[in-house]
């Protein structure tokens, strides 16, 4: 049983919720065996049940992996919550991260459907006033230069060909010492002419290191052997070599040419390549991906976008409302936003949608009587909606969504929607225990 504790009330709660959905279980239970062919036999893994719960424990207390096998095996409550029995062998951390993974981002945000529904019916949230806001998730990468991203290239790439060495017969030479030292010149470099000299020698180094890649993959292209005993070596290989070649080209034209490289032409890692360039007001740049969140009277999340690119606010607007349709069947009554979404052309097709009052933070032109019905309406949604970034900051605290620690835009994407899965579940307890 759970223990007499205030989380642990949460903890029933939410379990509570959950069993309440035997839905929200099986829509697990499909990407835990998608893929397989006999779903009966081999030994018995972890159960949907576990696994969706164990993603909850682990984005509800921000936990990595070693943390989490640490807790689930030391916590009554945490084990009781996870439906892990007393005689169960304590997870490692390669099992939990293995079936978590599976998990799609797609599950994630049916799953947040099903809890709206739920919250609906029980009177937590109606949807007929939402706020939109838009914020930043940063990707787990360093922070970006030209002379970083080269040396990266390099002792990846050198790496790689070291692995097949052993199975083709590729003379290899090991440039990472010199890219490595010419990378700490251009940090301590005191002048623009010393720093370009140490660029123009690493860009030789990325150059050799490209032509000794790309001979190792045509060699394991050819080798039969070697296709089947490092299937994965070519694989690498021909995913890093054009990102390697990006990256010297846009060195070239920055460093060498002087020219200003659109942010939609730059890569800022090679490792997530996924990653947007992302400048915020004009005063600071980000390195992830801009998310259009949309939170209730509740302060439920009921819509998450991860957006591709840094598209401006304001060509966000109507998508937003009208993506509130699939979730409440309708458009809401009132809604409001931040000032970087307001136009007339934006309060001209939501009102068309349906919405009888909108609200914007900054009215750029337009009067109050066209947005709302009065100006006291208008001084409440706005007030109301400055409480969203109070929201935002809440999920970037408490459930790591300021920064993603997980590898591709897929796991990207999950990470997003297991947060806001994690913090709705978690919100709609404390409404239920007031």
């Amino acid at each position: 049983p759970f223990i007499d504790h205030e989380h642990a009330e949460e903890l029933q709660v939410i379990s509570d919720i959950l069993d309440s959905d035997p839905n929200i279980t099986d829509l697990v239970y499909r990407d835990l065996v998608r893929g397989l062919k006999q779903i009966d036999t081999g030994r018995q893994g972890m159960t949907a049940e576990q696994v969706l719960r164990v993603l909850i424990i682990k984005q509800m207390n921000g936990f990595s992996y070693a943390e989490l096998a640490f807790h689930l095996a030391d916590s009554c409550s945490y084990r009781t919550f996870c439906r892990l029995g007393v005689a169960d062998k304590a997870l490692p951390r390669s099992t939990l991260q293995r079936n978590i993974k599976r998990v799609r981002p797609e599950t994630l945000e049916a799953i947040n459907l099903r809890l709206l529904g739920y919250a609906r019916e029980h009177g937590i949230e109606t949807g007929r006033k939402v706020r939109f806001d838009c914020t930043v998730t940063a990707t787990n990468i360093h922070h970006p230069s030209d002379s970083r991203l080269l040396w990266d290239c390099v002792r990846v790439l050198t790496r790689l060909v070291l692995w097949g060495r052993d199975l083709v017969e590729v003379p290899v030479t090991d440039h990472r010492r010199r890219a490595k030292r010419r990378f700490q010149g251009i940090r301590n470099a005191k002048s623009k002419q010393a720093r370009v000299r140490l660029y123009r020698d690493l860009l030789k180094v990325s150059r050799k290191t490209v032509s000794m890649a790309e001979r190792m993959a045509t060699a394991l292209e050819q080798s039969r052997l070697a296709q089947l005993t490092a299937p994965d070596l070519w694989v690498d290989l021909q995913h890093y070599l054009p990102l390697t070649r990006q990256v010297i080209d846009q060195t070239e034209r920055r460093v060498l040419q002087g020219e200003q490289v659109p942010a939609t032409e730059k890569i800022v890692s090679i490792f997530e390549a996924h990653t947007d360039i992302i400048v915020k007001d004009r005063r600071e740049t980000l390195y992830g991906h801009k998310l259009c969140l949309g939170s209730g009277a509740s302060g439920l999340v009921v819509d998450c976008v991860v957006v591709e690119g840094n598209p401006a606010d304001s060509t966000l607007a109507v998508d937003m409302v009208s993506r509130q349709q699939g979730v409440y069947g309708r458009v809401p009554r009132q809604v409001a936003y931040d000032g970087g979404f307001a136009s007339k052309a934006n309060l001209a097709d939501i009102k068309e949608l349906g919405v009888k009052d909108v609200a914007f933070a900054k009215k750029r032109g337009l009067k109050v009587t066209d947005m709302v019905k009065s100006s006291w309406v208008y001084r409440r949604l706005r007030d109301w909606r400055a409480e969203m970034e109070g929201m935002i900051s809440f999920l970037k605290r408490s459930f790591g969504l300021d920064r993603c620690t997980w590898r591709g835009l897929a796991s990207f994407r999950s990470y997003v929607w297991s947060s806001v899965v994690t913090a709705n579940l978690l919100l709609m307890a404390r409404h239920v225990l007031q």
